[in-house]
């Protein structure tokens, strides 16, 4: 399936999505290669876009530092959010399998980074964080068909993962602001 397809489906059908997600056999490379990396990259390229048409103080080469330690470190927070849903699956009565848990991170992240193309405009970037927090359902919905994490437990499954995702989050934004703060104060902010 390609990409197109599967961003819409999700979005816009999870409950049909998600078994055909479940029943699909794929690898953490070809996940990555093939939806992962390029739908992930839409953010900060936004983001990077809308720095040099609206933020006239920072230089490109900073922008562009930033724009790729985003995106690098987002690639690795999100095999960690699936080694994290790979360990708390069998906790809830799921299955433990790294593939499958990648698939329910990053389909289940797919609003989120869809929704980076409003980044181009700051002002809207409001919408992306809204498409976000669709994503926390898509989580649940996913959770019982993708790992089998049985229905009733899926909210709390959903619940305690949603908090490792913030708690990542905010490690992975401390680590961007380090790296782009101490490069933006290296480069002068010069373009």
């Amino acid at each position: 399936m390609d990409i197109v397809t599967r961003a819409k489906n999700i979005i816009l059908s999870p409950n049909t999505e998600w078994p055909v997600i479940a029943a699909e056999q794929t690898t953490v490379k070809d996940l990555y290669q093939g939806y992962i990396a390029p739908l992930m990259a839409i953010g900060p390229i936004c983001s990077f876009l809308a720095l040099l048409f609206f933020a006239r103080g920072l230089g490109v080469g900073a922008g562009l530092v930033g724009m790729i330690v985003i995106y690098a470190i987002n690639l690795a927070a999100t095999y960690v959010v699936a080694l994290l849903a790979q360990f708390l699956a069998p906790q809830f009565g799921g299955r433990a399998d790294i593939v499958d848990a990648l698939k329910l991170v990053a389909y289940s992240s797919t609003p989120a980074w869809v929704g980076g193309i409003f980044n181009l405009i700051p002002l809207l970037a409001i919408l992306d964080l809204l498409l976000a927090l669709y994503g926390f359902y898509l989580l649940y919905a996913g959770a019982t068909p993708v790992v089998n994490v049985p229905k009733e437990r899926a909210a709390i499954f959903t619940i305690v993962l949603v908090v490792a995702v913030i708690i990542v989050f905010f490690i992975t934004s401390t680590i961007v602001g380090a790296i782009v703060g101490a490069g933006m104060m290296g480069m002068g902010g010069t373009r």
